[in-house]
């Protein structure tokens, strides 16, 4: 990856998706605090949601509440991520999704990267639906 410097504040890059504006300030791109607990968010959910299809779990949606605590006395680093999945779907087995849960947090790269130095603590809840 290559990154350019912007004339206002931060750097771009281009991806295949297209163009990624970074910033510590908001209005000129995606905080980097922001790209990396949606990297941790996000991995961790597609994980899950493979694990759950393989498994033939009949869910209709996943949403993903992620919590942030970040350590002032040390640079402002994230510290601790808590992210909440809420599933929704057709005679979902809380030790089915358990175990599920465990899997994922196993082969998320993402999870696997961060961890010890940052605490990441996964939820879950089921929605009948």
């Amino acid at each position: 990856m290559k990154f350019q410097m912007k004339e206002e504040s931060g750097f771009y890059t281009e991806l295949p998706f297209g163009r990624l504006d970074i910033s510590g300030d908001e209005e000129y791109g995606f905080r980097p605090f922001q790209l990396l607990v949606s990297s941790v968010v996000v991995c961790s959910g597609g994980v899950l949601r493979k694990i759950l299809k393989k498994q033939r779990v009949d869910f209709q949606n996943i949403e993903i509440e992620a919590n942030v605590t970040r350590d002032d006395e040390k640079a402002d680093r994230v510290a601790k991520i808590e992210v909440h999945f809420i599933i929704t779907g057709k005679g979902l087995k809380e030790e089915k999704i358990h175990k599920a849960m465990e899997l994922s947090r196993k082969h998320c790269s993402m999870v696997q990267s961060v961890i010890p130095s940052i605490e990441v603590i996964e939820t879950f809840e089921l929605i009948e639906g």
